[in-house]
């Protein structure tokens, strides 16, 4: 019976929050405790069995491990198709750890139709779950769609300021016009070889001009999620106008959804095509590298500062994975989780300042060390991880996808590394502007430092965030295999 029951570990995974959230429906809305505790002890148990599913999984296994599959319409050959490597696994394991903290966070601060915030956070856990292990190609793009609608919804009902509505659309249609050209390069596929399981794409060789055609209609929408120039109009609205927890969720893991279908699908699949594109990618991002970086120096709103460091960081992200050696690699798959932690974090922290004061114009900051000592530590420590001070898990990451990005094109490391230079000037500059200074009690009259709870939302990304810098082995051991996946 148990082994029965772990066979199908990731469907329950999967499965869990959509029953919490059928529970949640149940509830009256005025029952905010008992949504409460429904959220939060759902997405704990999904943060447990992911644990277990960590411990259990085999490192020195190369093929997938835990696969489930699930026959939904026979006659049209549409299964639900799940299984994890060591790609997957990481993204999954901080997927279901950030859910749990943003339900945390958002304790007190929704105001307004809080059952129906919950409902979609959850709903948005489950979509994410099944998106990374997904096998079926269709039904990756089915959940990789799907995983819009809440954060649509998030951005449009729960957002600040009267702007949200216009966010929620950019949103929507920037990344909509990438994704009916993937739907489309989907179904070419399935025309050629009558199967979308990875699996069996894994063995294929498409011809060249196939593969260069393909490969352009899955570059759109995975550029758009990430996003890259000329894509990236979208997220600074999206930060600025999302709720803390849409902002969190968004920088975390909807943003790493481009680099991984980049990683699992672009490259592996299309290897010809991805050589062939190389300098137009190389291009790409470093243009948006030093562009997002001198952007987001002139910034005023806290969250925009760092929605265009997200955009650099992201891009960074892509040349180590287009340098298609094992230390790009690496440390790209490294850089991502970096990054969604080190981002929110940050995005947790500007989120406990509007929810004292108000207002994210850093105009109204200053001399913040003065009063609230105990937030301006962990600001701190984020800020320098951010642009990557050694003994943090972004200089690991960097370090290692600079390496395989040196062995390829040494102009392009040279010019990417100039993003690192950038990160430090806007990050230091917006550390400086916040903390020091004089206090601008005739704009803030009320300071208090953060809370208990508070404080615990922000100590697991605070200790993966040094213990990834100091070991992080702990995340390099799952991909070891990585070199023989992808034949280099």
């Amino acid at each position: 019976m148990l082994s029965l029951w772990f066979n199908y570990i990731l469907l329950i995974l999967g499965c869990i929050p959509i029953i919490a959230s059928i529970f949640i429906v149940l509830v009256k809305q005025r029952n905010i405790k008992v949504i409460r505790k429904i959220a939060l002890n759902s997405s704990l148990i999904t943060l447990l069995l992911a644990s277990i599913i960590w411990v259990q999984f085999d490192s020195f296994f190369f093929k997938f491990q835990f696969l489930t599959k699930v026959v939904l319409i026979p006659s049209l050959d549409i299964i639900i198709y799940l299984g994890l490597d060591g790609i997957s696994l990481l993204f999954l394991y901080f997927t279901c750890l950030l859910f749990p903290l943003c339900i945390l966070f958002n304790w007190n601060n929704v105001k307004s139709m809080y059952k129906d915030y919950m409902i979609l956070l959850l709903l948005m856990e489950s979509f994410l779950i099944f998106t990374f292990t997904s096998l079926d190609l269709l039904m990756f793009y089915v959940f990789f769609e799907t995983v819009l609608i809440p954060i649509f919804l998030i951005i449009g009902i729960w957002g600040p300021r009267r702007r949200r509505i216009r966010a929620s659309l950019l949103l929507f249609f920037y990344t909509l016009f990438g994704s009916i050209l993937m739907l489309f390069a989907i179904l070419v596929i399935n025309l050629q070889l009558g199967s979308l399981d990875y699996q069996v794409l894994f063995l294929c060789n498409f011809t060249e001009t196939k593969q260069k055609f393909l490969w352009l209609c899955f570059f759109l929408s995975f550029s758009a999620k990430i996003p890259m120039m000329p894509f990236h109009i979208w997220l600074p609205e999206a930060h600025v106008e999302a709720p803390t927890s849409g902002s969190v969720i968004l920088a975390g893991i909807l943003l790493k959804l481009g680099s991984y279908g980049f990683l699992r699908f672009s490259i592996p699949l299309f290897p010809y095509a991805s050589v062939y594109f190389l300098p137009l990618v190389y291009t790409i991002c470093i243009t948006s590298i030093i562009y997002s970086s001198l952007t987001a120096i002139r910034q005023s709103d806290l969250k925009k500062v760092i929605a265009y460091a997200s955009v650099a960081h992201m891009n960074t992200i892509i040349l180590g994975l287009f340098s298609l050696n094992i230390q790009g690699l690496e440390g790209s798959i490294l850089q991502m989780i970096s990054h969604g932690i080190v981002s929110s974090a940050l995005f947790f922290m500007v989120g406990i300042l509007y929810d004292r004061y108000h207002t994210r114009l850093l105009k109204y900051y200053g001399g913040i060390v003065q009063v609230m000592p105990v937030f301006i530590s962990i600001f701190f420590i984020c800020i320098f991880a951010n642009c990557s001070l050694p003994g943090t898990s972004n200089f690991i990451g960097e370090l290692c996808l600079f390496s395989g990005v040196a062995q390829d094109n040494l102009y392009v490391t040279i010019l990417g590394a100039f993003g690192i230079i950038l990160s430090g000037v806007y990050s230091l500059w917006l550390y400086n502007k916040m903390s020091f200074g004089n206090l601008k009690i005739q704009y803030i009259n009320r300071f208090i430092d953060i809370t208990y709870r508070e404080f615990h939302v922000l100590l697991p990304l605070l200790f993966l965030l040094i213990l990834l810098g100091i070991y992080p082995n702990i995340v390099v051991e799952k991909l070891h295999l990585i070199s023989l996946y992808y034949k280099i």
